[in-house]
């Protein structure tokens, strides 16, 4: 055979350029090789995504088969990672209703079943029930004040109430009363200025830059204020959504004034025509007399561009910390007038009577609730969705 082939191709076996030959072949193949390897990993770590997305979206009332105290399991990403990773756009496949309910699992647990057992087999509604009722509404939340008025509201009806389900119709009726029905705040002139706050941890420039791709989705043209000088990573996340979304970005050095950011963001979104300006602010504790006055200079400093903005001061609350979320929200508004509350993390660790505590106590509208980390779990809070989810 060397013999047939030295015939064929002399210049093979008499020249350099056979090992020139056998290395082009070399790289060929292993190029080949990595191309095989790469295709096979990437087939991989989708099949781990997509057994990971389906096992999320499986738990859902129709199939619960979960003990008490199991919770759904989250998909796992980072707030960090979130608004480079989860394509914008990105729909779940289930339904927002029951992803609520999913997120709410505890909560309705807690107050539905409990109900069920403690009225069964009662033909009326006694006082002994009663004082039951009310302390599963106060373990889950609701808060002592709400409690005894949505008592108090129930007494008086309790001999035309038969069986746990009228005496859930009749608690929805109550809860909503609480909670109102005000629609999202009507967007008129340009530029539109919200104002974001909220305390260290609660998914503030997360929710922003949810809240921009939302805008961005409805055609509108959407500036971002990186007012949040003082966390070091707060710019970086908040240009990432503003590239995921379409937004622009208005920015300046690390440990700069807010109020200056604040200002000259407005001042770009006049000459630019925007519509949306999402200003962001740093975390602050809502006991640091100090920092609530740096809010309030950055409230001025906008107002100064335009008068009679913010248009909005959207106020985000953690759900996970029950009756403090209350605290909160009733120091921030006595400072800067909260016009709306965006409550976040509803995702099977919190109770979501807080939701009732905060319409009765606050009379402040709950404008968007999130329930996960994905673009999609953030929705307009709707009333009577989120009682049907409770109950």
């Amino acid at each position: 055979m060397p013999e047939a082939l030295s015939d064929l191709f002399p210049f093979l076996y008499r020249s350099p350029l056979t090992e020139i030959f056998g290395l082009l072949l070399i790289v060929f193949l292993l190029l080949i090789l990595r191309r095989v390897r790469s295709r096979k990993t990437k087939i991989k770590t989708q099949a781990v995504l997509r057994d990971e997305l389906n096992r999320h979206e499986s738990i859902s009332p129709a199939s619960q088969t979960l003990e008490p105290d199991h919770t759904p399991e989250p998909l796992g990403l980072t707030e960090k990672t979130l608004a480079k990773e989860v394509p914008l756009g990105f729909e779940a496949r289930a339904g927002f209703l029951d992803r609520l309910r999913s997120g709410l699992l505890k909560t309705r647990q807690s107050l539905s079943k409990r109900f069920d057992v403690i009225l069964a087999g009662k033909p009326a509604i006694d006082h002994e029930a009663l004082e039951e009722i009310e302390e599963a509404l106060i373990t889950s939340d609701v808060g002592v004040s709400t409690t005894t008025e949505l008592i108090s509201r129930i007494s008086e009806k309790i001999e035309g109430i038969t069986g746990a389900e009228d005496f859930k119709q009749h608690l929805k009726t109550e809860m909503l009363s609480f909670i109102g029905t005000e629609d999202l705040k009507q967007i008129s002139g340009r530029p539109h200025v919200i104002l974001v706050v909220g305390v260290n941890g609660v998914g503030k420039t997360t929710t922003i830059g949810k809240l921009a791709a939302r805008y961005a989705a409805e055609g509108k043209k959407v500036l971002l204020a990186a007012s949040d000088t003082f966390r070091a990573a707060a710019v970086e996340q908040l240009e990432a959504w503003a590239e995921r979304a379409g937004a622009e970005i208005v920015k300046h050095r690390d440990k700069a004034d807010p109020a200056a950011v604040a200002f000259d963001s407005v001042e770009a979104a006049v000459a630019r025509q925007m519509d949306i300006v999402l200003v962001d602010t740093a975390g602050r504790l809502h006991t640091k007399t100090n920092l609530m006055e740096q809010l309030k200079k950055i409230k001025r400093s906008i107002s100064k561009k335009i008068p009679n903005a913010p248009h909005e001061a959207l106020l985000v609350l953690d759900a996970t910390t029950g009756q403090n979320a209350v605290a909160q929200a009733r120091l921030f508004n006595d400072e800067i007038g909260v016009t709306g509350i965006i409550l976040t993390k509803l995702d099977g660790t919190a109770k979501g009577g807080i939701v009732i505590a905060i319409g009765h106590e606050l009379k402040i509208p709950i404008r968007y609730i999130g329930i996960g980390e994905g673009i999609e779990d953030l929705q307009p809070f709707d009333p009577k969705l989120f009682v049907d989810a409770l109950l």
